[in-house]
């Protein structure tokens, strides 16, 4: 039975470091780059910076649009008058009562002679030769027949020319070619190129920071964890000394003077080795939200085990014109600037002439395609359309000038930047100069520490030195510890600053 009790909690106790998830400094960058969500952002942004270089592609190509409309209006058109109306309606009436027809109507020739003179007026509505004879035919066998067959015909061309025109029906089918547009296409699409780059570049960006925060916070952690150890040996060390003093002091040996400085040395440690834990927590908790993990997952980083960090001192090497032409901010300047040019491009089109060609399918219910019908015809077309400005009161004039100000403001910017880029990359070297310095005197402290410490505690062992001797020992040895962690994890980092500094840094 204690054999089974004794399995379990062995297994208790191994299951939390099983549960633990090693993670390396690559890693850890690749999860950052896969969950941050302003990488995220950036690319959808990229994305749709495509598309718009797509969109501006189409400018160049001929556009179809099809435009139907209707319309009822309360009021017809008509293009005769109420008397002419009434004229036609009663023309046979009209003709066979004027006096010359009266006159002639007992002899055949007079009658003949009355519808010569109304011929003129038969002639301007379209009545022929032939039907002119006809008309004399039926002259001569009844004038009330040629008064039945006038009005008739008046009616028809008063009904012709009925153009109910209260239901009007439109469409259309327009193409449209540009054929010069004063630049502003060209300036667009190259507006678009740009504008894909930049976020290219800011993508790039991001993705720097995005490492550079992740490797701060891997070294941070592995910094407190090789402190929380630092943190307990030096407590351990306090906790023997203490112990020994207490001996001591039974003894009579020591002091109770000594005893309670060793202890108040030893409370100290106590609450610094608790401040360390906390600070380790916390700074695991942000590690696991950089990368997208939560925040409570067990993680363990393969340097935190490790004797030392075992940073490796190289020297600087500064090239600011490397740094110039990789940085992704400057190139998102220079998008900017270029991308100011453009626009002020797009805005001296504005004031040019413009050329278009157009053509396309009309049709329309009611048409006169063949006199006046109720039915849907249509035509095709073709034309070319030109827009000249000629006067705006200088409204063009300003804007240009406006935008060339903004043109000048970013490049002025883009030199200001370049200029504290070269102070940065230089300071980054210096930096990383002066952290591999910091790394050499601290091992060398190390060495002293460890060898005071050494000869203190021999020392007190033989009775030839006090506890406060020994206790300044070991506050020196944990300083110098200290110190070395921190020179270790400064050299890490200025390397990792100088890449950033020079527009290199990559997850590779």
């Amino acid at each position: 039975m204690n054999r089974l009790l004794g399995l379990l909690l062995l297994a208790g106790a191994a299951a939390p470091i099983s549960a633990q998830r090693l993670l390396t400094l690559d890693s850890c960058r690749a999860m950052a780059l896969r969950n941050n969500k302003q990488l995220s952002i950036s690319k959808v942004k990229q994305d749709i910076a495509a598309n718009l270089r797509r969109s501006a592609r189409t400018k160049y190509l001929p556009h179809v649009s099809a435009i139907g409309s209707y319309m009822h209006t309360t009021e017809r058109v008509s293009l005769l008058t109420a008397d002419d109306q009434h004229l036609l309606s009663n023309l046979g009436t009209v003709v066979t009562s004027s006096p010359e027809f009266q006159t002639g109507y007992g002899a055949v020739n007079d009658m003949m002679a009355g519808l010569g003179k109304a011929a003129p007026m038969l002639g301007i509505l379209g009545i022929s030769e032939e039907q002119l004879s006809a008309m004399a035919t039926i002259v001569q066998q009844s004038p009330e027949a040629l008064k039945t067959k006038l009005n008739a015909i008046g009616q028809h061309i008063v009904d012709a020319f009925d153009t109910d025109t209260r239901n009007i029906w439109a469409g259309s089918v327009m193409l449209t070619q540009p054929v010069f547009m004063g630049g502003s296409i060209v300036a667009l699409n190259r507006l678009a190129n740009l504008n894909e780059q930049m976020a290219r570049n800011s993508l790039d960006a991001r993705e720097q920071a995005t490492i550079y925060a992740t490797d701060k916070v891997y070294w941070q952690v592995v910094s407190l964890r090789h402190k929380q150890r630092l943190a307990q040996a030096y407590f351990d060390l306090l906790k023997q000394l203490d112990d020994n003093v207490h001996k001591m002091i039974e003894e009579g040996v020591a002091t109770r003077s000594d005893g309670l400085s060793v202890d108040v040395k030893l409370n100290e440690a106590e609450m610094t080795l608790t401040k360390v834990n906390d600070g380790l927590v916390l700074s695991r908790m942000l590690l696991c939200q950089t990368i997208g993990l939560p925040v409570n997952e067990q993680i363990i980083l393969p340097e935190e085990e490790a004797e030392s960090i075992a940073a490796v001192a190289i020297s600087p090497e500064l090239d600011v014109a490397m740094a110039l032409e990789n940085r992704p901010e400057l190139k998102q300047l220079e998008n900017l600037s270029a991308m100011s040019h453009q626009a002020t491009n797009i805005l001296k089109a504005a004031n040019l002439p413009q050329v278009a060609l157009v053509g396309g399918y009309v049709v329309s219910n009611p048409n006169v395609m063949n006199g006046f019908q109720k039915n849907f015809r249509g035509f095709w077309n073709i034309g070319v359309l030109v827009r000249v400005p000629i006067w705006d009161w200088s409204d063009g004039i300003y804007k240009v000038r406006a935008s060339k100000g903004a043109t000048t403001i970013l490049n002025l910017e883009l030199e200001e930047a370049k200029e504290k880029i070269e102070l940065q990359a230089t300071q980054t070297a210096y930096q990383m100069d002066e952290a591999n310095k910091r790394l050499t005197l601290a091992e060398s402290s190390v060495k002293r520490a460890d060898e005071n410490l050494r000869t203190a505690n021999l020392g007190f062992s033989e009775g030839v030195i006090t506890p406060t001797t020994v206790m300044e020992a070991q506050t020196a040895w944990l300083q110098a510890k200290s110190q070395r962690i921190d020179a270790e994890i400064d050299v890490r980092l200025s390397q990792v600053n100088l890449k950033k500094a020079m527009g290199t840094l990559t997850a590779e």
